[in-house]
């Protein structure tokens, strides 16, 4: 029967209709395995529908297929080499939706994932879907605003760059570096060298993307890359610029801690030097969180030389910026030049003490005085590096501040029953707590019944979830903070991960506080076991249950 309806001629309707019924009686039989090769005839019918439906505009059996390859890609094996042909093609041809380009990508990437070694038989097929991400990756926008811009808005999730780049990260992890490497290495060299921007972005980002799954392989050759990759901090445009320090940041985090022992010292000046770009504050500002990524795993013996240098420059543009906060309202670069300041306190540790008094008038005062709602990040992220810095520099240089810095946090905290549950500020403040705990250990008791209520609610937060079908669902990643899990045949089961984090933090916190002051917390006992107890049951994140023995 559907053999013969995915034949109707003429009622396209019905074929697609039947290719669609055709999908799912597969997935609801996925592990049945004698049946699927019995079925196996029917693969033909749907590879041709979701070729015709996708010219109707309609996505729909593609996206079955992309349910066949993750959940049933055993089925697709008789017919591996014509469904990743017509996967490539689909990708391939711009006159389709930039949503069924990635549909058609995301059938090649998904196999990488669920039956790599099939794939790797298929070895032609996946280089030349290679180009096809690079192609995507370089599908940016001319924007003249965007070095200039002062909010760091997200990554546009269905565009066809954030695709591309994400499926180069998928596809080299699944397959390995062993396969992937020699397939990309010379189109991002040829990338690289290309006149127009967009190439060169493009090779950077990719050259960070795959960094994870060609860990081995790239490590054997990280000299040249790294020399290759400074080279792009001075390129004459900033959106260029970006990608390079990007690529810094992720070869920072992914080859820690050879990275930082073999290349502090290029590394370090490159950096310093592009956190000078006052005239493009994105740039400036992507320089300093490259920065945290290669101080937040460098040894600490290895960062000391460089300590003043560092100090100095990040002393130089914080105080810049705050004027440029107070004249302009301009707040981006100061933002993640805290952070940097207290990345660097928090390798350094007690190193620290000689540049703590250079650094901790103005971090109160940021705090004192940036009470607006757009500054909340700013705020947030302060308190953060003041409680970084108390913890790396000790008790005794930290105690005449001690107080003050306390009393800033309480008002804070009574503002508390104002702050929106999103606020930026709730996470960073529960964290600073925390250190401050630490530092003051027994003498933190006294603060403990303002502290416990705001970290209790927090403790206490319900996800939202909801069982959706696809349809709903795409309706729905409009709207923030909802992740999915696929549950085959078109549904789906979401979860608004808002708050997820903040509770994860909660827990843990509650956890420091138990550790730091033993008895202290006795009063408190109660209403924590009563709130932890359910809890060892949440499935939805698991950092929620940070049981230590």
């Amino acid at each position: 029967m559907l053999v013969q309806c995915m034949q109707d001629q003429d009622n396209p309707p019905i074929k697609t209709l039947a290719a669609r019924a055709a999908a799912s009686f597969v997935l609801s039989n996925e592990t049945n395995t004698a049946l699927l090769k019995h079925f196996s005839d029917l693969l033909p019918g749907i590879l041709q529908a979701v070729n015709e439906s996708c010219y109707q505009g309609d996505d729909s059996v593609l996206k079955s297929l992309v349910e066949i390859a993750d959940t049933a890609p055993k089925y697709l094996r008789p017919h591996l080499e014509p469904t990743l042909q017509l996967s490539l093609k689909l990708c391939a041809d711009t006159n389709l939706t930039n949503m069924q380009r990635q549909l058609a990508l995301e059938v090649i990437v998904t196999l990488s994932e669920t039956a790599a070694a099939m794939l790797r038989k298929h070895n032609n097929i996946v280089a030349q879907s290679v180009p096809q991400m690079l192609a995507m990756m370089v599908d940016l926008e001319e924007d003249e605003e965007w070095a200039m811009a002062d909010e760091l808005e997200d990554d546009d999730f269905d565009s066809n760059a954030v695709a591309g780049e994400s499926a180069l990260d998928r596809i080299a992890c699944g397959l390995g570096g062993k396969i992937v490497l020699p397939m990309i290495k010379q189109h991002i060299m040829q990338m690289l060298q290309n006149p127009d921007w967009k190439y060169r972005h493009a090779g950077l980002m990719a050259l960070s993307a795959i960094g994870e799954g060609c860990h081995q392989q790239m490590e054997a050759i990280l000299n040249e890359i790294v020399s290759f990759v400074l080279l792009f901090c001075q390129d004459p445009h900033p959106r260029v610029r970006y990608a390079a320090c990007n690529a810094i940041g992720q070869m920072a985090t992914d080859f820690a801690p050879t990275f930082q022992k073999k290349f502090h010292d290029k590394v370090i000046s490159s950096l310093l030097q592009t956190m000078e770009d006052q005239t493009n504050p994105r740039v400036q500002a992507h320089a300093a969180a490259a920065l945290i990524n290669f101080t937040e795993d460098c040894p600490k013996a290895l960062l000391i030389p460089y300590l003043d240098n560092l100090v100095q420059h990040l002393h130089v543009i914080m105080v810049a910026k705050l004027q440029e906060l107070i004249q302009k309202g301009t707040k981006l670069v100061l933002e993640q030049v805290v952070t940097s300041i207290a990345s660097v306190a928090d390798t350094a540790e007690e190193k620290f003490v000689p540049y703590y008094d250079l650094f901790m008038p103005s971090l109160r005062h940021i705090v004192e005085n940036a009470v607006q709602k757009e500054l909340r990040l700013l705020r947030g992220k302060t308190i953060e590096c003041i409680s970084l810095i108390g913890l790396a520099v000790g008790k005794e240089k930290f105690m005449p501040d001690a107080s003050a810095v306390m009393q800033l946090l309480l008002k804070t905290q009574t503002d508390f029953n104002d702050l929106e549950d999103d606020d930026p500020q709730i996470s960073y403040m529960i964290s600073a707590w925390a250190r401050m705990c630490k530092i003051l250990g027994k003498e933190f008791q006294q603060y403990l019944p303002v502290v416990m209520g705001p970290l209790m609610k927090t403790a206490s937060i319900k996800p939202e979830v909801a069982l959706l079908d696809t349809q709903d669902m795409e309706n729905m990643c409009e709207d923030d903070g909802w992740e999915f899990v696929n549950l085959g045949d078109q549904q789906s089961f979401g979860i608004k991960t808002a708050g997820l984090e903040e509770k994860a933090t909660a827990c843990q916190m509650l956890v420091c506080y138990a550790k730091e002051l033993k008895e202290g917390f006795v009063e408190y006992t109660e209403q924590v076991v009563k709130l932890m107890v359910p809890l060892l049951k949440f499935y939805f994140h698991d950092d929620i249950l940070p049981l230590e023995p």
